[in-house]
């Protein structure tokens, strides 16, 4: 038994107890304390308040109250701990909306070398799971609007070039009527250069400074942090995520990286199948010069025909399911500027999986 639960009346034990019990009524942070036979001995004031708990629920098993808790593994996770004896450390979803980062730590009775329960705290992250999702959002949003300013402005840019040339002939051949014809053209070719722009800086000063210069970053710790700013989707829709990183460092543009990621998870969750569980499973492999980091999954799969399509600008498979089409000929843009390269392999009804080939060549 833990020296929180410890019926001993030594002075130091009792001692022990009152510090413990002055701790517990102050403090600002949900946390459970539950024993080796998996009662509920004791909880911290704000623990009562967010999971509905009484002192009735003191000396009860955590089976008889776990519906006040709503996170589904949680007995689970607290048996793991007292088995293991590591620290699990998670992000849970409750069922009214809300995020909290879960911290089981196993109490040790270190002088019979055994755990004897575990202390749960809790800390709640739904704004910071909200503003994750938001980045991700923008930073997608971002890197959209450049591309499509760079390719719309392309169009007045030749009219305006060819322009010359025309305006040119037409004053040396003193041919006024054409000649105030090209200067229409001109004018209206500059008007539509200049609405573009202003529409680009009116969004841009509304938004953050997304870009990043490149850097060592981990692939690992990103994707960790693109699946909390999904959480609340993949919580809802049941969806599985596994990974396996065999490898996590690569040289990269953290912001696009985050948007690499954000696309491609963002993808398998739209084209799910329908009254099928989705699973999702991220990898990363050191394979010669370059790092792959792959997304698989088992939703609706891809048409052969379809399939080198969904790289090109603007492309859109399916028009039931929301989107520009922009996504994946965004990410061919940002791994292809960086030397690597972008694959998928599908079959209709059976998923899909997109390799993507970082180049490990940091001179680029």
């Amino acid at each position: 038994m833990s020296v929180v639960f410890n019926k001993s009346k030594t002075p130091t034990n009792h001692k022990k107890n009152q510090d413990l019990e002055n701790y517990f009524a102050n403090t600002i942070i949900p946390q459970l304390f539950i024993d080796g036979n998996l009662i509920l001995k004791k909880f911290t004031p704000p623990a009562m308040k967010q999971f509905s708990l009484t002192d009735a629920d003191v000396n009860r098993d955590i089976h008889d109250v776990k519906e006040n808790f709503r996170f589904p593994t949680l007995i689970e996770n607290i048996e793991e701990v007292i088995q293991t004896g590591e620290i699990l450390e998670k992000e849970v979803q409750t069922t009214d909306g809300k995020w909290y980062q879960m911290n089981i730590l196993p109490y040790r009775v270190f002088e019979e070398n055994r755990n004897d329960g575990v202390i749960v705290t809790f800390v709640e992250i739904t704004k910071r799971i909200r503003a994750i999702g938001e980045l991700e959002k923008l930073n997608s949003e971002y890197h959209t609007l450049i591309d499509a300013l760079s390719h719309d402005i392309r169009q007045p840019l030749s009219a305006i070039v060819l322009l010359s040339d025309a305006l040119l002939n037409a004053y040396k051949t003193q041919n006024t009527p054409q000649f105030e014809k090209y200067i229409a053209t001109l004018k209206a070719s500059s008007n539509a250069m200049r609405d573009l722009l202003k529409d680009f800086i009116t969004v841009s000063e509304d938004q953050p400074e997304l870009e990043g210069e490149t850097v060592r970053v981990n692939i690992e710790n990103i994707a960790q942090d693109v699946i909390i700013s999904l959480k609340s989707e993949i919580f809802n829709k049941g969806i599985s995520i596994t990974t396996d990183f065999q490898t996590s460092e690569i040289i990269f543009s953290r912001n696009n990286l985050r948007s690499i990621l954000y696309n491609l998870l963002r993808n398998s969750i739209k084209y799910k199948k329908a009254g099928k569980p989705l699973k999702i499973h991220i990898s990363t492999v050191k394979m010669d010069d370059h790092v792959v980091l792959q997304v698989k999954d088992n939703g609706i799969g891809i048409a052969l025909e379809h399939q080198q399509a969904i790289f090109h600008k603007s492309t859109r498979v399916s028009h039931n399911i929301e989107g520009t089409g922009m996504g994946l000929y965004i990410i061919k843009r940002m791994v292809e500027n960086n030397g690597g390269s972008i694959k998928v392999e599908s079959q209709l009804g059976q998923g899909s999986t997109f390799s993507v080939y970082f180049s490990v060549n940091t001179d680029r």
